[in-house]
């Protein structure tokens, strides 16, 4: 059986993206390759390394992609046993059919729910408090973001002061 070998430029990206904050021992195993960021403690261990292996580790959440996924968020939710969430998305997302996804999901999936669609595209403190003190008022057990960045930030903002 042969070894599929990454191109040159992906193992690059790679490890661009993952080494540039590293402040782990982990890279110093043998066999890895590290691209050294500004803050690396280990640059003489790892700079003996052979560079025949490539190593990387990213540590992120769940994340699903592909068709059909915004209509598994009821079932994952149930999964969690949430009984309470709180989605967020802004007054434009409410009137399409991505938080219509995510409230046909939670309604078959038979998990309460409320939906909070002030987010603001530029949020700002007094839009984050708005936010939070709903939460605050229903009390979630679990947060949901319809929408880009400003819509998760608020509902990021809305879990750390609940």
């Amino acid at each position: 059986m042969s070894m599929l070998r990454p191109s040159a430029k992906s193992v690059s990206n790679l490890m661009r993206m993952v080494g540039s904050s590293c402040t782990c021992p982990a890279h110093t195993a043998l066999g890895t390759t590290h691209v050294h960021g500004p803050k690396c403690s280990h640059r003489r261990a790892s700079a003996q390394t052979p560079r025949s292996e490539y190593a990387f580790e990213m540590a992120t959440s769940t994340v699903r992609v592909g068709a059909g996924a915004t209509r598994e968020i009821g079932m994952d939710l149930a999964n969690l046993k949430a009984k309470r969430v709180m989605v967020f998305t802004d007054p434009n997302i409410a009137k399409l059919q991505p938080l219509q996804t995510v409230v046909e999901a939670l309604d078959r999936a038979r998990v309460k729910y409320t939906v909070y669609k002030d987010v603001r595209v530029e949020p700002s403190d007094t839009s984050f408090q708005a936010a939070i003190d709903a939460a605050r008022a229903y009390g979630p057990d679990a947060f949901v973001a319809v929408g880009g960045g400003s819509t998760i930030d608020t509902a990021k903002a809305a879990n750390l002061y609940t």
